[in-house]
């Protein structure tokens, strides 16, 4: 059953050194405030695991939080490059990253996979594409029915999955709605969970399209308002673009980016 705690005793107890992370949302319920959570207590080694990483995987990579990146697509959305990402990988700054690519199918189906107790998933993909070559985690499989090959992927169990939701109810259930990507399967696939939530609620009212999470699939909630800034969070704020077209400038530049760290409260 999930317990309520603050973000800060939350991702002191379930993300630690060496782990592999998955903050997974897309577009909306970024979970940001958690990813600058661990940023400011300085967690290392960490694999990353993100379809679509983006500002704040820039941010945890630039931070020294990275050693590897598991994803499907990476930029700065409508504007660029993650260029702490560049940096990482082109001259080790500020610690070499390794990568394992995949298409956003793969990742479904990797995270769909370890949701279900599978150790692997079969999907028509990769054809055209060297990522077999360079990938371990890619390989094929015959079917037994019809004899054709296909793709495969082993599951992906992440040590902890965090995301973020519109609102809990006080027995831990999670509830969050708009544009959901994998977030569902990622915090079923792993071994703990952090949801941080715009509001803690008596009751879950329903929602068209909702999805719930209940209690036992969630081993922590946090209250967090604004914490999907400055990505939006359906409902309650919208995106602000602004900050988006900022980071581009902080990010080229190191010692810009050094003092984004010391205004987020990390010594450097």
């Amino acid at each position: 059953m999930a317990k309520i705690v603050s973000l800060s005793e939350a991702v002191a107890e379930l993300v630690h050194d060496g782990d592999t992370v998955a903050l997974e949302g897309f577009t909306h319920l970024i979970p940001f405030a958690a990813g600058h959570e661990i940023i400011r207590q300085g967690r290392r080694d960490l694999t990353l695991v993100r379809m679509t990483p983006d500002l704040i995987y820039d941010q945890l990579i630039g931070a020294g939080c990275a050693s590897r990146l598991v994803f499907s697509w990476g930029g700065n959305p409508g504007v660029g490059s993650l260029h702490r990402l560049r940096d990482a990988l082109g001259n080790g700054w500020p610690a070499p990253l390794e990568i394992e690519e995949h298409s956003h199918a793969g990742m479904a189906n990797r995270y769909v996979a370890g949701a279900s107790g599978l150790p692997f998933a079969v999907l028509r993909g990769y054809a055209g594409t060297d990522l077999p070559l360079h990938t371990p985690t890619i390989s094929t499989v015959t079917c037994p029915f019809t004899g054709e090959e296909l793709a495969a992927v082993a599951a992906l169990n992440p040590d902890v999955t965090i995301v973020h939701a519109q609102r809990a109810d006080r027995a831990g259930n999670v509830q969050l709605w708009g544009i959901t990507g994998v977030q569902k399967e990622a915090v079923l696939a792993a071994k703990r969970s952090l949801v941080a939530v715009e509001e803690i609620v008596d009751e879950l009212t329903p929602v068209p399209g909702a999805v719930v999470l209940p209690s036992w699939a969630v081993t922590a909630v946090a209250e967090v308002p604004g914490g999907a800034a400055p990505s939006y969070a359906h409902g309650y704020y919208d995106r602000d673009n602004a900050a988006y077209r900022a980071w581009d400038t902080i990010s080229r530049d190191r010692q810009a980016f050094t003092g984004w760290l010391r205004e987020l409260g990390v010594q450097t």
